[in-house]
């Protein structure tokens, strides 16, 4: 759509997904959209795509930890990690503890702390390590009662993040937290333009370069890139992400500058791009537009947890679709009439 803002893209859509949800399923709907900021998913959550159904938000205590007596912790604080809390409502007990670490060993990390809540005091070798004072204010932060059990995940940020979200949802399933007769839907808002590569150390696009940024050029003039927020959002139900889209770029300049700041420069623009930048230099109008899951929102509605079962034609792991015997051989007239010639590996 042509001469809209992200408000106006929502304003369309909710009624749309709302009204299919509840035309074909029975299950209770969320009336609430909620706007949730990307850096607020992953420290909350630990993920963009977020089930809500799981009363469970992560907490952030790497000040608790920072200088405390807990030294594995303290040691990697200092190399720049960070340290998530994860409440564990009715997991207050050695066995559910032992569980979550051998299963946060089998996802690659080393283990997984926990402290266990109970009769007053706290438990475990964490807790002994930190004091009963600190132990306590990660009980009252986490808002944990007597029974209770905080887990927690020390690694570089987007380490930790993903440990957390997903032992997140382990303890949603196994404590039977989660309301399987409803739909919660949220909006993620707010994405990163621009992300750093850990390997190469390189500033390159995070999502989608052809967002409008927010602040259009002047953020990329005068900003970090880092701190730069893109026009993206994402519609995320029950877990799923159901719809993405974007407020896109129209202009030149915002163009040549944004990817000028992932390493490319003009040429490559002009090369790779030609179509868009120059349809843009004649002038086009600001636009924005979403783009729905037809297949993941089926799926969803029908209860089916393999989304290959409501696709009328999935491939395997070949890549294949056996229903439409595809790939197939292709005659020789017809590749050269596309001028394609086949270039067959060497036999051994």
């Amino acid at each position: 759509m042509s001469f809209v803002e992200q408000k106006d893209i929502f304003a369309a859509v909710e009624p749309v997904i709302r009204g299919v949800f509840e035309e074909f399923s029975d299950k209770q709907i969320d009336p609430d959209f909620i706007h949730i900021p990307f850096d607020e998913a992953i420290l909350k959550y630990g993920s963009d795509k977020p089930d809500l159904r799981i009363p469970i938000e992560i907490a952030d205590v790497t000040d608790i930890f920072d200088g405390s007596g807990f030294s594995i912790f303290t040691k990697n604080i200092e190399k720049g990690a960070v340290v998530r809390a994860v409440p564990g409502p009715g997991c207050g007990s050695r066995a559910i503890a032992d569980r979550m670490n051998s299963w946060a060993q089998g996802e690659g990390a080393p283990g997984m702390g926990y402290i266990i809540y109970g009769e007053g005091e706290a438990r475990g070798p964490v807790a002994k390590a930190l004091g009963a004072e600190k132990a306590q204010e990660i009980r009252t932060r986490l808002g944990l009662g007597d029974g209770d059990a905080a887990f927690f995940a020390c690694a570089p940020a987007s380490e930790a993040a993903n440990l957390a979200g997903k032992a997140r949802v382990r303890i949603g399933v196994e404590q039977n937290l989660i309301d399987y007769n409803s739909f919660k839907f949220c909006w993620i808002v707010d994405f990163p333009m621009f992300e750093l590569d850990e390997v190469t150390g390189k500033i390159e696009f995070s999502h989608n370069p052809f967002s409008m940024p927010q602040g259009g050029l002047d953020a990329l003039n005068t900003r970090d890139p880092l701190t730069i927020k893109a026009w993206q959002y994402d519609l995320v139900c029950n877990g799923v992400e159901l719809s993405s889209g974007a407020i896109r770029n129209h202009l030149p300049e915002v163009m040549y500058k944004a990817f000028g700041i992932a390493g490319y420069g003009p040429e490559v623009v002009d090369d790779q791009f030609a179509g868009m930048i120059s349809a843009f230099k004649y002038g086009a109008p600001p636009h924005g537009g979403i783009a729905p899951g037809i297949d993941r929102i089926v799926m969803l509605i029908a209860d089916e947890p393999n989304i290959r079962e409501v696709i009328m034609f999935p491939m395997n792991g070949k890549a294949e679709d056996l229903m439409m015997n595809a790939p197939s051989e292709v005659d020789d007239i017809a590749l050269r009439d596309l001028h394609i010639r086949p270039q067959l590996p060497r036999k051994p």
